[in-house]
């Protein structure tokens, strides 16, 4: 998999932006709605990569599986997994990582109050 793939398979995602706010080269997904980032890609020791966001059990889970899975490069390292690419980590199991790491910067919906709720409210109840 090539750099471009991975940004081209970032942007399939809803509301989804490419950045560089960093580098030239360090490429920064993030959602448009919030500006939250899910991904960067680049280069590190002429290997490509891409850290994503994880949940903090799921991130270690996937440290002990994978060699090519690591504490998030520059990142806070409990919530964050850096992953080389084309390495011990198939392609589908990636994709499932960068799913995950978007869902969870993605703005939450907010729960409309129930018609009931409103009128609990409204008598006073």
């Amino acid at each position: 998999m090539t750099k471009k793939e991975l940004i081209d398979h970032c942007l399939t995602y809803p509301a989804v932006f490419e950045d560089y706010p960093f580098t030239e080269t360090i490429a920064v997904m993030k959602h448009s709605e919030n500006k939250k980032l899910f991904a960067l890609i680049d280069f590190m020791n002429d290997r490509l990569y891409i850290t994503l966001k994880c949940d903090p059990i799921k991130a270690d889970f996937l440290r002990s599986i994978f060699k090519d899975v690591i504490a998030g490069y520059h990142m806070n390292k409990v919530h964050w997994n850096t992953v080389y690419v084309n390495g011990d980590v198939p392609t589908a199991e990636l994709h499932d990582m960068i799913q995950r790491s978007y869902d969870l910067v993605k703005p939450k919906v907010k729960k409309k109050k129930s018609t009931l709720a409103k009128i609990n409210t409204k008598e006073g109840h």
